[in-house]
This record gives structure tokens, C-alpha cells and sequence, in this order.
């Protein structure tokens, strides 16, 4: 009998395994196992503190971050004071759940099927892919990182079915050297409708291999001829393509994250994904965090209203950057008008530094209020039109 079944081996399900295990409890990790999922692959220095993640996982350290407009405009804005690491998810996913079953989580390899409740007691039914027999987790309680597409969370939480998404899809390739199109310690996201219409594009490096990718939540969209498009525009054509890998991205936190009894779901299951960046490894650990501690409360008190804690937890720290960048989102992905003022703005070095000590530290900073001020009152007049989206 598990204390908890965690569903899902990415990096929200192994943390709330380790989690849980550090904490004194039986805990089964149930992983398919063989998938990646299309990744930036960025993380910020408080991941790293947060989660203890060292430099031995990282494949490349960025110092600067190229945001290109619709015409071509380039805005480079370097990262003060510090790095944002990168890691591929084929090697970051492994070492976060062989620390899982390390710390002392029981690994098991197969593909959920779903939750039986005969006799009052709680069961995961899997398929073992090394015999392809069904077996059952009997246990307390279950925590759902299954994914975006999460089988737990459509068959146990309402309301799962009204995150909006939006279809990511890259390219590892071989990394060329230098050049002038291609940098080893730079990010550029592409805000262009050729490539997106409502999202945007990436080239992000990996040590000796960069990802190269686009997300868009219209079906109209040929993700893969977008794809080949930005690598031909950053100049990435004749690289050698490693792998290729697509999944939907969800992009808004669910209402509710647990089934009143004995679930509770957490990573992409749960839509923690942020708006307008797409960033989520950050708020997946966050989430299996949370989750992990939601489990704890409730197998301790006996309550399962306990279970709620996991999101009242995540939205009390996120909830108010989530709005900032949805707001952001709403505004400026529209149009290639829209993506050319916002690219415009981030010429500002109010809005370079405030965005980046966001990012690194995962919280709006207060310590500014007149940068806040001059920043707002610059988005509204290019919102308005007040300034011409060619002034810098």
C-alpha cells in the first residue's frame, strides 16, 4: 500500500516523488518512459537554488536574450549579474527521476489505464511495458503529472477539458559555430507572424546543439514548415537535424486541481505553463512541490479538502505574474503591428532589467516603483498608438 502513486516522471512528477519520499512517505513513480517533450529548455537561477540543480546539468549558459520583430528589428538584452541555464530535456528528465528513486521512490515503467475504487480502496491500473500485463498501485492518494494530454486529469478532475493550448513543435539540431546569425550564449525568440501568427518562434542553444522551434494554437498552422522556414531565416538549414519532437503546451492554470478524494494534478496536467513566455520547468517543480505538500497535509490530518492546498499554494506566489503575462499575451500577440510595438519597447532599460529580475527571481519587483510607472506609461502609448512602433 503507497502513501501516494505519482503519474508522470517529467520534471513535476519526479519532484513531487522525491519530495514525498524525503518527507517520511511509500511513494510509486509510474512513467511511460521514451518521450521528450519539445523544450526551450531554459532555466532560471532560482530553479537551480530551489531544486539544487548544479552546473553539471546545465549544456549551455546564456548571457543575453535577442528578441526579434516582424521587420527584422533585433533588440539584444543582455542578463545582468548572473545566467540562465540551459538543459536538453533527453538527459534533464532521467536525472531527475533516477533522483526520485534514489531518495527512495519504487520506479515502474508502463502506461496508465486508470483509477478502480472497488472495496473502497484506491488502485492504479497500468500496462507494464515489459510484459504488457496489468498490474496495480494500490494506494491512498495519486498525484496526476501525466502531461498536457493528462489521462488522470480527464478522468478524474472537472473542468480538465477548458485549458486553452497551443501546439509546440522544434528541432534539435547540430549547433553551427559563431557566425553572424548564430550565437552559443544567446536566445532569440522570433516575434513574427510568418513564423507564428499567435505565438512566437525560438532558437535556443544547447552546447553543441541548439533547439529550434515555433508554438501556435491555430490548426491552420504547417507547425513543421514554420519550423524549416525560421531555420532558413536564422540560417540553421544545412545543420543536421537530430531529432524532432511536438506536444501541446497548456497555457492557463485550472480551476481546480483535485477530485475531492484522492487526486490532485500537477506540471502541464494542471496548465502551469506561464502565458506569453511558454516557460515551464520552473512552474512544473513548483507545481509537483506543491502537490507533494497538498498530499502530506492530507494523509496527516485525514482531510481531503487538503488537497487544495497545492493550488492555493502555487497561485499565492504565481497567480499575479501569471495575469501580468496573460494581459501581455492578450495585447501584443494579435498582430505583427502589435509584435513590432512590443518588440520596440523592449528597447527600454526599464523594461530589459525589471523583465529579467522577474525572470530570474519569479516575482514582480517592487523595489522600483517609478520604473514601474515610466514602464506602464510607455506600454500604453504603444498600445494607443501614441509612439510610432519605429522609435526607439
Amino acid at each position: 500500500m503507497y502513501d501516494v502513486v505519482v503519474m508522470g516522471g517529467g520534471p513535476s512528477g519526479a519532484t513531487a516523488a522525491e519530495d514525498l519520499v524525503r518527507s517520511g512517505h511509500l511513494v510509486a513513480l509510474l512513467d511511460r518512459e521514451g518521450r521528450i517533450k519539445p523544450c526551450g529548455g531554459a532555466i532560471p537561477p532560482r530553479l537551480m537554488q530551489d531544486f539544487h540543480i548544479t552546473d553539471d546539468q546545465l549544456v549551455a549558459k546564456v548571457n543575453t536574450a535577442r528578441m526579434i520583430s516582424p521587420t527584422g528589428r533585433m533588440v539584444d538584452i543582455p542578463i545582468e549579474n548572473g545566467f540562465v541555464g540551459m538543459v536538453d530535456r533527453k538527459d534533464f528528465d532521467p536525472f531527475l527521476r533516477q533522483r526520485a528513486v534514489d531518495a527512495g521512490a519504487d520506479y515502474h515503467v508502463g502506461t496508465f489505464l486508470r483509477i478502480d475504487r472497488d472495496g473502497g480502496q484506491t488502485r492504479v491500473v497500468y500496462r507494464e511495458k515489459a510484459s504488457g500485463e496489468e498490474k496495480e498501485l494500490p494506494c491512498k492518494l495519486v498525484i496526476g503529472a501525466d502531461g498536457a494530454r493528462s489521462r488522470v486529469g480527464k478522468a478524474e478532475v472537472k473542468g480538465w477539458d477548458k485549458i486553452p493550448y497551443v501546439l509546440a513543435y522544434h528541432e534539435i539540431i547540430e549547433a553551427p559555430e559563431k557566425n553572424d546569425v548564430y550565437d552559443p550564449v544567446r536566445c532569440d525568440v522570433i516575434y513574427d507572424g510568418a513564423i507564428s501568427p499567435d505565438f512566437y518562434g525560438w532558437v535556443f542553444p544547447h552546447g553543441k546543439s541548439a533547439s529550434v522551434g515555433m508554438g501556435t494554437g491555430l490548426q491552420e498552422v504547417d507547425l513543421k514548415k514554420a519550423t524549416a522556414d525560421l531555420r532558413a531565416a536564422s540560417g540553421l538549414s544545412d545543420c543536421v537535424t537530430l531529432r524532432k519532437e511536438g506536444a501541446p503546451i497548456p497555457l492557463h492554470p485550472l480551476d481546480k486541481w483535485d477530485n475531492g478524494k484522492d487526486v490532485v494534478l500537477a506540471g502541464d496536467a494542471a496548465g502551469v505553463v506561464a502565458p506569453s513566455s511558454g516557460e515551464g520547468i520552473y512552474y512544473a517543480m513548483v507545481a509537483g512541490r506543491v502537490a507533494a505538500t497538498a498530499c502530506a497535509a492530507t494523509l496527516a490530518s485525514g482531510r481531503v479538502k487538503d488537497l487544495q492546498l497545492a493550488r492555493k499554494l502555487f497561485m499565492k506566489e504565481h497567480k499575479t505574474v501569471f495575469r501580468v503575462l496573460q494581459s501581455m499575451q492578450n495585447a501584443y500577440y494579435r498582430s505583427d503591428n502589435r509584435r513590432e510595438r512590443f518588440v520596440s519597447l523592449c528597447h527600454d532599460i526599464d523594461v530589459q532589467r525589471l523583465t529579467f529580475e522577474a525572470y530570474m527571481n519569479k516575482k514582480l519587483v517592487k523595489a522600483r516603483p517609478m520604473a514601474h510607472i515610466k514602464i506602464g506609461i510607455k506600454n500604453l502609448a504603444h498600445l494607443t498608438g501614441l509612439v510610432s512602433a519605429e522609435r526607439v
